[in-house]
C-alpha cells in the first residue's frame, strides 16, 4: 500500500485514530510519518532512570507513551508541536487548538479582533482619530451632564462606527 500522504514510498506507519466513535486510518510512509510529528511508540525509552521514575508521576494521558494528543485533522500537528517550533502547522491550527491558542493571542496582541494596518493620513484613519475625539468629547459631556450633546454625540460616533463596516 502506498502512502497515503505523498503517493511515492510504501507506507510502513499505519496509524487508526478514533474521535468521537469515528474510526479514521492513515497510511503513511516512514518519511511523511515523521514530518508530520507521529514518532515510533518505542523512540521514547532511550531516557534515563530519573526520566522513567518521573514519567511515572504524571497525570494520566500526559506521559511520554500517551496516544490521546489531539492532533489537526489537515497537517497532524500537535499543540505540543506547535509551542516547539513556535509555528502553526496549517490553518486550521488555529480553529483545532483554539481554546489553547486564544490566551497567547491576546497577550501577544492585546486584543484577539485583527483591525489591521492603517497608514498615516488615510481616510480610515482620520475616521479612527476623529472617532477617538468625539468619544473624548463624550465622556467630557457625561462628566459635565450636558445629555443632549453626549446623545448628539453618541450618535455620530454610531453613525462613523456602522460606516466602517
Amino acid at each position: 500500500m502506498l502512502c497515503q500522504n505523498c503517493g511515492k514510498r510504501e507506507a510502513t506507519t499505519h496509524i487508526k485514530r478514533i474521535v468521537n466513535g469515528t474510526a479514521t486510518e492513515l497510511h503513511l510512509c516512514a518519511d511523511c510519518a515523521r514530518s508530520l510529528g507521529y514518532q515510533s511508540a518505542f523512540s521514547d525509552f532511550g531516557f534515563g532512570f530519573s526520566d522513567m521514575l518521573s514519567s511515572l508521576f504524571e497525570p494520566a494521558g500526559v506521559s511520554a507513551l500517551s496516544n490521546n494528543v489531539l492532533r489537526c485533522e489537515k497537517c497532524g500537528c500537535s499543540f505540543h508541536d506547535i509551542v516547539k517550533s513556535g509555528k502553526l502547522g496549517c490553518a486550521d491550527c488555529y480553529e483545532t487548538f483554539y481554546d489553547k491558542l486564544l490566551p497567547s493571542i491576546e497577550r501577544i496582541h492585546g486584543r484577539t479582533r485583527h483591525v489591521g494596518k492603517i497608514a498615516n493620513g488615510s481616510p480610515i484613519q482620520e475616521k479612527h482619530t476623529k472617532v477617538e475625539e468625539l468619544k473624548k468629547q463624550l465622556q467630557e459631556a457625561v462628566d459635565l451632564q450636558d445629555y443632549e450633546t453626549a446623545a448628539k454625540l453618541r450618535d455620530e460616533i454610531q453613525a462613523l462606527s456602522e460606516e466602517e463596516k
